[in-house]
């Protein structure tokens, strides 16, 4: 069979400069209660973090609680069409005053006493207010938090003096504004149940380390080689291109095979059945762009101005703490870890995407919830939730004081520096090792 392979057009490599030494990073982080408590006190609080779609809270009444530990945030659209956000607590008694998502909402009433606010916080009724004496409804708004978008992601941050999302997405935004993430669409939610602590999801979207192992299919057909990475503070990236084998494979697959395994584990995102035959005639990776190209155009979207380049190369993103997203010319997805109920347990949140024609009209996302053992979203991310609880498991485990990083897995380094700023460890808890800093540009 005939094999064409695309020239390397970055040389970068996934690893960089090798440290002196790896980096070592205390096992209990992923488990202990005590460090649980300080990510809830000093971290969560303190940073921004997707909470929702903007076609989630698209009208006015709209709202959508979004609960991260034990925080939980009502964000809603007011009758003049402003988003705002507030903590989800009633101020007599402490009672949550909505669950879950909704619509055509005039106020917000506590169920338990009755205290009703409008949809700007405002404090409008108070039943048998004699009984309290002076009470002035002015002193007793909704607690604030702060909202902010960027193109159709809702971020909330209970800091009320943190800085700003555009400053605290750095150089994102810009990164990626070639994209035109606007005209995507998110028209389902999956959040999945999960065995293992939020940080031990997170990791296994911060690095292509694992790719030779765990998705050996994905390996015939994706660079995880030349995959370069930047740091940039509270942000990282990755970019691997697809419609390639891997440069670790000792025997180079033909373009059939490249085809297969693209398929098996990217076809829905062409439009194209497990088990096509590859139709030939060009380099493998121009077959799958045009196939890409064709499947966008049947719904209405124009994909011409996307070279090979654009279509094939994924470009990872991270944000601290617990978002990546995924995205390439025609495809976006959000994935976001949360924490359960204790460090044991933890939540994956898969926002999906489809790039539509413009103007679009808008439809609400689809929310479900599944269990590990009920999510099959595809391949590759089933084989990525299989391990998850096993790893937990593992951390467990006496011996393993530390986990042993290798600079290829400096996003993973960089979320725990990042911890390490915020909860302000002591020096004989911090990690050791690897290179102070990490590389930056």
């Amino acid at each position: 069979m005939t094999t064409h392979h695309a020239p390397d057009t970055r040389r970068d490599d996934a690893i960089g400069t090798p440290p002196q030494r790896p980096t070592r990073v205390p096992a209990d982080r992923y488990y202990s209660a005590a460090f649980a408590r300080l990510e809830v006190e000093r971290m969560w609080p303190r940073v921004w973090q997707v909470a929702c779609t903007v076609d989630h809270v698209a009208e006015p009444g709209d709202y959508f609680e979004y609960r991260c530990g034990p925080y939980s945030v009502l964000i809603v659209r007011d009758d003049d069409g402003i988003l705002r956000a507030f903590q989800n607590v009633c101020r007599h008694r402490g009672n949550s005053l909505c669950a879950g998502s909704g619509s055509d909402l005039s106020e917000l009433r506590c169920g338990y006493h009755g205290w009703t606010w409008d949809l700007t916080g405002a404090l409008k009724r108070v039943p048998n207010r004699k009984g309290f004496g002076a009470l002035p409804l002015g002193e007793l708004p909704l607690l604030g938090v702060r909202v902010d978008t960027w193109e159709r992601l809702v971020f909330v941050n209970l800091d009320l003096g943190a800085p700003s999302l555009a400053d605290y997405l750095e150089a994102v935004p810009d990164d990626i504004a070639w994209l035109g993430l606007g005209d995507f669409r998110c028209y389902a939610t999956m959040t999945v149940d999960v065995d293992a602590n939020w940080k031990t999801i997170a990791d296994g979207f911060s690095e292509t380390y694992h790719i030779q192992t765990l998705h050996p299919e994905l390996h015939r057909c994706m660079d995880d080689v030349y995959a370069p990475q930047v740091i940039w503070g509270h942000t990282g990236k990755s970019e691997q291109l697809y419609g390639v084998p891997s440069p670790h494979l000792k025997e180079m697959p033909s373009d059939a095979e490249v085809w297969d395994d693209y398929v098996r584990t990217q076809g829905a995102l062409m439009g194209v059945a497990e088990g096509t035959p590859f139709p030939g005639g060009r380099p493998v990776i121009e077959v799958i762009a045009e196939h890409i190209r064709t499947f966008a155009a049947g719904r209405g979207v124009d994909l011409s101005w996307a070279g090979t380049d654009r279509l094939m190369r994924l470009h990872q993103y991270n944000v601290f703490p617990n978002m990546t997203l995924l995205a390439n010319a025609d495809h976006l997805t959000v994935l976001v870890s949360r924490p359960g109920p204790d460090p044991d347990h933890g939540e994956l949140v898969m926002m999906l995407w489809m790039r539509m024609a413009p103007g679009a009209p808008r439809s609400t996302p689809a929310d479900v919830r599944l269990t590990a053992d009920e999510a099959q979203p595809g391949l590759v991310l089933t084989q990525d939730i299989s391990v998850l609880a096993g790893l937990q498991r593992g951390m467990h485990q006496p011996g393993l004081t530390h986990i042993t990083l290798s600079n290829e897995e400096r996003r993973v380094i960089n979320m725990h520096r990042n911890l390490e700023r915020y909860l302000d460890l002591p020096a004989d808890e911090l990690m050791t090792g690897g290179e102070p800093g990490g590389r930056r540009r």
